[in-house]
């Protein structure tokens, strides 16, 4: 399991790790020699949006948690190109193979957290890397083109009622106007305006206008290429789909068909809204845990560890 660094359980101090092309922050809690688990997060959203969660489960694993590309203290490419999906995948493989050069890591997203992380876990390259995987609220948008199609011969009703809740995902492609909402107050507002809507509590985040509006680039650089072309995506690994049923973005249809990609699937779901990482942190904890233990045996035995890991940077002046 990954060596104990100095800075490793400072909460305010991350560990530079160097991802593709860019400068990764990741926070680590845990013993050094515990079980890996990876934990990605979402937009608008950074690292700490897994605090409450991580709570749970710091005393037996060794928790992971980093900025992506564009969020927190991460680096932020101003290329709308450099956040397409083969991109965000190859930074959570640079953390993998950071956090644990030898063994496999349990890996869980969280919105565009999870749906980067279906990149990666139906990538066939990564199969011995990631031992589980956990979704949340995102889904990957290769089975979202393929359900799309599907629900477009068998169920318009259901299809509709899906984009309805979607509708940002349109908005965002508007020039200008989101980044302008941003800047023009929804940061400031934002933890706020999440607390009326669901009753998620999200700690303020000094640098939620710069994710926000950044973030938009998740969006277009990958939803329009993946529903137009969607590919054959299976997964490579067992499976647990976290189902929040009050979401007001990600509808349980998704699930529908699921098995089509995945060959183990296990799904659970939660009366909570889309941030319930933060309002039923200790139940989603314990539905991480639980699936966890139950595909340790995937982990090889402990061998010795590789002496330093993948290439780490300072971010650059």
């Amino acid at each position: 399991m990954p060596q104990q660094d100095s800075r490793a359980d400072n909460a305010d101090e991350p560990v530079w790790v160097r991802g593709d092309g860019v400068n990764l922050a990741c926070h680590v809690a845990g013993p050094s020699d515990a079980p890996v688990l990876v934990f990605v997060h979402g937009y608008p959203d950074n690292h700490a949006v897994w605090d409450r969660v991580v709570a749970h489960l710091a005393e037996d694993y060794r928790c992971i948690r980093y900025d992506v590309r564009g969020a927190g203290r991460s680096s932020a490419p101003t290329a709308t190109s450099a956040y397409r999906l083969d991109h965000l995948a190859a930074d959570l493989e640079a953390v993998i193979d950071w956090a644990s050069p030898d063994a496999p890591v349990h890996v869980i997203g969280h919105d565009w957290g999870s749906i980067q992380s279906w990149e990666a876990i139906t990538n066939p390259a990564l199969a011995t890397r990631i031992a589980s995987f956990t979704s949340i609220s995102g889904p990957s948008l290769d089975h979202v083109g393929h359900w799309l199609r599907q629900q477009w011969q068998r169920d318009r009703a259901g299809l509709f009622k899906q984009l309805r809740k979607s509708w940002y995902v349109f908005a965002f492609h508007l020039p200008g106007l989101p980044s302008l909402l941003w800047r023009a107050g929804l940061g400031r507002q934002w933890h706020a305006i999440v607390e009326r809507m669901e009753g998620a509590r999200l700690a303020r985040n000094p640098s939620q206008t710069g994710d926000g509006a950044r973030g938009i680039a998740l969006y277009r650089a990958n939803v329009v290429a993946r529903l137009r072309a969607p590919r054959a995506r299976h997964a490579q690994m067992p499976v647990q789909v976290i189902v929040p049923e009050r979401d007001p973005f990600v509808g349980p249809g998704f699930v529908a068909g699921l098995d089509r990609w995945v060959q183990t699937l296990t799904v659970k779901t939660l009366d909570a809204g889309h941030w319930a990482i933060q309002s039923e942190a200790e139940t989603v904890a314990v539905h991480c845990r639980t699936f966890v233990e139950a595909n340790r045996d995937r982990l090889p035995a402990p061998g010795s560890r590789k002496s330093s890991p993948t290439e780490a940077a300072r971010p650059r002046a």
